[in-house]
C-alpha cells in the first residue's frame, strides 16, 4: 500500500531487526512510508468512512489485547487523526493481491508462499519485533501489518486474496495477521482469533504450527468464516465468485496445479520450493498487478524463514537475523533464470522422482482434455522434452484461458 521508487522494474528489500516495542527504527520506517500510505488511506473517504472514535471502538472490542501497543504508537508519531484511524487497522480502502500458498509435511514442516502483487505498492520490509507475547518476523505491510510472518512459538500464518468484490465491517487482514501472531502460540489459538475478528474484504489464511497442525481459513465480511483442512490456496473461496479477477490470475489452473502437486510422490520440502520459483506458480505480469514480488518460506521447528527471488536468497532466524538491503531486478518480458546460489541455505536433494517430473505431472493431471495414454504421452513431451521442462512451452500452456 505505500509507494516506493522503481527504475526498471526494481524493488530494495530492507531487513530490520528491532526485537523490542517499536522504537526508533519502526519510526523511521513510519516516516519513510507515511505520505504514501497517507495518500491511499483517504483515497476513498466518504460519508461512510468510519471515523477515529469508532474505528478505536472497534479495536478495543476486536483486538482489545492490541491496545496498548496501538497508544504507544500513537505516542511514538505524535499521530493527528488521520494517522490514529489508520493505526487501528479498521476499514481501510479495498486492496487486491493475488498470491498462492501451500503447507508440506515430508521431510520438513513447511509453509511456502509467493506473493502476487504490484511493486509500486510493496513496502519491502522484513521485519523483526517484539511488541508483545511474541518476537515476529515476517513482511510488513501497512507498516503494522503481516502479509506473511512467523513467531518465536513456531506460529506461520500467510494470506491470500479470497477473490470477491465484496467490501464491508472489518479490519484490514494484514492487522489481524500481526494479532495472531503477537499473541497466538499453536493453529488452534490461531484459527480461534482469525474467527473472531471480522475482515474487510475476502481473504484465505493459511495457517500451520511447529507440531504440523494446519488450517486454512476463508474470511469474508458478508458470511462467516469457514475452516478446511486445506493445505493450500490461490485466489478464489469454492466457486468463483469474481469470473474476470479469477481469468485475470488463474486462481483455478494454479488451485489444481498445487493440489496435484501436492499428491506427487517422494515430493521434499525444498522441491516444494523450487516449483514456487517457477511457472505455473511464478508470474511475471509486473505491469498489471499479477508478478512474484518474493517467494517466502517458513520452517517452524527450526524457526527459520527464507526469502526467495530467482537470482537471490536470504535465510532468517530469530536468533540470527542480518540487516541489509537487497536490490531485486524483475523481468517481465522473459522467464527467471534461477541461480546456484538461491539453494546455497537449501541443499539439493537426488531423490530418483525429480520435482520437475512432479511439476508435469500435476499440469497433466490437471488437464481435462487428456482421454488417452497417448495423449499424455504427447503432451509429456511437449512440456518435458529430453527430459527436462520446457519453461517457454509451459508458460505458453499456463496462458491459456480457461473457462469458467
Amino acid at each position: 500500500m505505500s509507494l516506493i521508487f522503481i527504475i526498471n522494474m526494481q524493488l530494495n528489500f530492507s531487513t530490520v531487526s528491532e526485537p523490542s516495542v517499536a522504537g526508533a527504527k519502526w519510526k523511521k520506517l513510519f516516516d519513510s512510508y507515511w505520505n504514501g500510505y497517507r495518500n491511499w488511506f483517504t483515497s476513498k473517504d466518504n460519508i461512510d468512512t468510519p471515523d477515529l472514535k469508532t474505528s478505536q471502538e472497534a479495536l478495543k472490542k476486536y483486538m482489545p489485547k492490541m491496545w496498548d501497543t496501538y497508544q504507544h504508537l500513537c505516542n511514538l508519531t505524535n499521530a493527528d487523526p488521520t494517522m490514529a484511524r489508520f493505526l487501528t487497522g479498521f476499514q481501510p480502502p479495498a486492496y487486491i493481491s493475488a498470491c498462492a500458498q501451500a503447507v508440506i509435511k515430508t521431510d520438513e514442516i513447511q509453509l511456502v508462499r509467493n506473493y502476487d502483487y504490484d511493486p509500486n505498492l510493496l513496502e519491502g520490509t522484513i521485519l523483526l519485533s517484539k511488541w508483545n507475547d511474541h518476537k515476529v518476523m515476517g513482511t510488513s505491510d501497512c507498516l503494522i501489518g503481516i502479509v506473511d510472518g512467523m513467531n518465536d512459538a513456531g506460529l506461520c500464518v500467510s494470506l491470500t486474496f479470497g477473490g470477491r468484490k465484496e467490501v464491508g465491517y472489518g479490519f484490514g487482514i494484514p492487522f489481524i495477521l500481526r494479532y495472531v501472531l503477537e499473541f497466538c502460540t499453536n493453529t488452534a489459538d490461531a484459527v480461534q482469533t482469525l474467527t473472531g475478528i471480522p475482515s474487510h474484504m475476502s481473504y484465505n489464511i493459511t495457517v500451520v504450527d511447529k507440531t504440523g497442525a494446519s488450517k486454512t481459513v476463508m474470511l469474508a465480511p458478508d458470511k462467516a468464516p469457514l475452516v478446511t483442512d486445506d493445505a493450500f490456496a490461490t485466489n478464489h473461496q469454492g466457486e468463483i465468485d469474481w469470473p474476470e479477477n479469477a481469468q485475470f490470475n488463474q486462481t483455478i489452473k494454479r488451485y489444481n496445479f498445487l493440489k496435484d502437486y501436492l499428491k506427487s510422490k517422494n515430493i521434499s520440502a525444498n522441491e516444494l520450493a523450487k516449483a514456487f520459483l517457477h511457472p505455473p506458480l511464478y508470474n511475471t505480469k509486473f505491469t498489471v498487478g499479477f508478478g512474484t514480488l518474493y517467494t517466502s518460506v517458513y520452517q517452524p521447528k527450526n524457526l527459520i524463514m527464507k526469502v526467495l527471488w530467482p537470482q537471490v536468497a536470504i535465510e532468517l532466524s530469530f536468533d540470527s537475523f542480518i540487516e541489509e538491503d537487497i536490490l531485486i531486478q524483475y523481468n517481465s518480458t522473459t522467464l527467471p533464470i534461477i541461480s546456484d546460489k538461491v539453494w546455497e541455505t537449501t541443499p539439493i536433494t537426488n531423490n530418483e522422482y525429480r520435482w520437475q517430473d512432479a511439476v508435469v505431472d500435476s499440469l497433466i493431471n490437471g488437464m481435462p482434455g487428456i482421454k488417452t495414454k497417448q495423449d499424455e504421452q504427447e503432451l509429456r513431451e511437449r512440456l518435458m522434452p529430453n527430459g527436462e521442462v520446457a519453461w517457454e512451452v509451459l508458460a505458453d500452456f499456463w496462458n491459456e484461458p480457461v473457462a469458467y
